[in-house]
C-alpha cells in the first residue's frame, strides 16, 4: 500500500500537497475518474470520537501518567546524583513505554486530522489515497486505545521475581484423590520444564497401592510464581476409576495451595517478615517409614508462628538442619503469601477480584475425562484435550485467560480511581 504521510498544513494551498498532486497527475490521468466516497469527514470525525469516548478514562489515565513524567523531569537536580533523583530516574525509566505511546497516539491523532481534510479531494487518486492512509491511521488510533494503552497502564507485578512452593493434598475420593495427585504433581513439574523453571520435590507422601497422600514441590524461576497461583483451589477430577467394575463416574478433589517463594539469602534482616522472638522452634524424632535413622535422632522439626499461629512441620530431610532450613522457606512463603493477600484486599475494598485465587476451598477447575473437558469455574472457560494439559504443554491456554482477567480487573480498580 502507498503510504501518504502529510506535514502540518491541510490546507489545499501548501506546497506539500500541490507536490504529491502534481507527482500523481499522470496516475491520475490513465486511472478511471470516479466520486466514489467511502468515508466522508463528518463520518471519519465521528469514527474518531466514538473511539475516544470508549477510551475516554484510559486516555485521561495516560494523560496523567505523562503529565505526572513532565514533573518529575522538572524536579531532577543538575548533578542528578541524590536519593531522590535515582527514585526519579527509577521512575522515569518505568514510563518511557507510555510515554512512547501517547507520542504516537498524539501524532496518529494529528496525521488523522489532516487527512480527513483530503477525503473530499477532487482529484480520485487523491481521494482514493486519503482514504487508504485514513483507515490505516484509525486502526493504529483504536489498537492504542483499546490495547496498548491498557497493557502499558496495568503495573508490572511485584511478584514477577518470585519462584513458587505448591503444597497438593488429597481430598474427597481416597485412592482415586490420590492417584490423580500423583497426575497433578506430574503435570507442574513437566510445565515446569516447558518453562525453563526448575522443579524439585520437598517433600511427599506416596501411598503403598500407588499414588500420593500429599506433596510439597519447589519450583524456581523468574515468573513462576506470577503464573502457578492461579492454581491454588479446589481441583475436581470425574472419571471411572481403573478399580470399578461398573462404569460408574467418580468424583474426586485435589487441593493445591500455591505459596510465592522467598529465598533466606535473598531477604535482608530488615525486611524479613518475621522475627526470631516470633518463632517457637521445636525437635523430635521422625515418625513413618524411612529406616533405622528414623525415630533414633530427633531430626523432625517444628516451627509455630506465634502472632499468626501458622505451623509448619519438616520430617523429610535426613538431618535437623535441613529439615530446619526447609520449614523456614515453607514459613517464609506462608508469610509472604498472608502478605500478598492482605495487599490485593485492601487495593480492593469495592470491587472484588475476578480470579478468586486466594479461596483456597473453593472448588476452582473441573477435569472430566469421560467428556474430554477441561472447565475453569472462576471465568466460565472450557477447554477440550484434557491429556494436552495433563502433559504440562497445554496449561498455558488455560492460565493465559486467567491473567488476562486478573489484568482486567487491575485496570477496572485503577480506572475508577482516575479522576474525570
Amino acid at each position: 500500500m502507498l503510504s501518504l504521510r502529510i506535514g502540518r498544513s491541510c490546507t489545499s494551498s501548501s506546497p506539500l500537497l500541490r507536490l504529491v498532486a502534481i507527482q500523481h497527475r499522470s496516475y491520475t490521468a490513465a486511472k478511471p475518474q470516479t466520486n466514489a466516497r467511502i468515508v466522508n469527514s463528518a463520518s471519519a470525525q465521528k469514527q474518531i470520537q466514538d473511539i475516544e469516548n470508549n477510551a475516554s478514562k484510559i486516555l485521561r489515565a495516560v494523560q496523567l501518567r505523562t503529565a505526572e513524567r513532565r514533573k518529575l523531569r522538572s524536579e531532577m537536580t543538575e548533578t542528578f546524583s541524590t536519593a531522590e533523583d535515582i527514585q526519579r530516574m527509577k521512575r522515569l525509566k518505568e514510563t518511557e513505554d507510555i510515554q512512547a505511546a501517547w507520542t504516537e497516539w498524539e501524532s496518529t491523532r494529528e496525521l488523522l486530522n489532516e487527512t480527513i481534510a483530503l477525503l473530499a479531494d477532487e482529484d480520485p487518486a487523491m481521494c482514493a489515497m486519503a482514504q487508504e492512509e485514513y483507515i490505516s491511521l484509525l486502526s493504529t488510533l483504536s489498537h492504542l486505545a483499546s490495547t496498548k494503552f491498557p497493557e502499558l497502564l496495568v503495573p508490572n507485578s511485584s511478584t514477577g521475581h518470585l519462584s513458587a512452593l505448591m503444597e497438593l493434598k488429597s481430598g474427597v475420593g481416597g485412592s482415586e484423590s490420590s492417584l490423580f495427585l500423583s497426575e497433578l504433581l506430574r503435570m507442574y513439574m513437566r510445565y515446569a520444564n516447558v518453562m525453563n523453571w526448575k522443579a524439585a520435590l520437598v517433600g511427599s507422601n506416596e501411598l503403598d497401592g500407588g499414588g500420593t497422600k500429599d506433596a510439597i514441590v519447589e519450583i524456581t524461576g523468574s515468573g513462576a510464581y506470577d503464573a502457578l497461583r492461579w492454581e491454588s483451589g479446589v481441583h475436581r477430577v470425574q472419571r471411572v476409576p481403573a478399580t470399578e467394575t461398573s462404569g460408574r463416574v467418580h468424583t474426586s478433589t485435589v487441593a493445591v495451595v500455591v505459596l510465592p517463594l522467598v529465598e533466606e539469602k535473598s531477604v535482608n534482616a530488615e525486611e524479613d517478615l518475621f522475627s526470631m522472638d516470633d518463632i517457637k522452634l521445636e525437635v523430635m524424632r521422625a515418625r513413618g517409614a524411612g529406616g533405622q535413622h528414623v525415630n533414633k535422632t530427633e531430626s523432625a522439626v517444628r516451627l509455630t508462628h506465634i502472632p499468626s499461629g501458622i505451623t509448619v512441620s519438616m520430617q523429610d530431610e535426613r538431618s535437623q538442619h535441613q529439615n530446619r532450613r526447609r520449614a523456614f522457606q515453607v514459613l517464609r512463603a506462608r508469610l509472604m503469601d498472608l502478605k500478598i493477600a492482605a495487599e490485593i484486599k485492601s487495593r480492593r475494598d469495592v470491587r472484588r477480584n475476578l480470579v478468586q485465587g486466594a479461596d483456597r476451598s473453593e472448588k476452582i477447575r473441573t477435569y472430566n475425562f469421560p467428556q474430554d473437558r477441561i472447565t475453569d469455574h472462576r471465568i466460565g472457560l472450557t477447554l477440550t484435550g484434557i491429556n494436552y494439559v495433563m502433559e504440562g504443554d497445554g496449561l498455558q491456554s488455560i492460565i493465559d485467560p486467567l491473567q488476562f482477567h486478573h489484568n482486567e480487573s487491575v485496570l477496572a480498580d485503577m480506572l475508577d480511581e482516575v479522576p474525570s
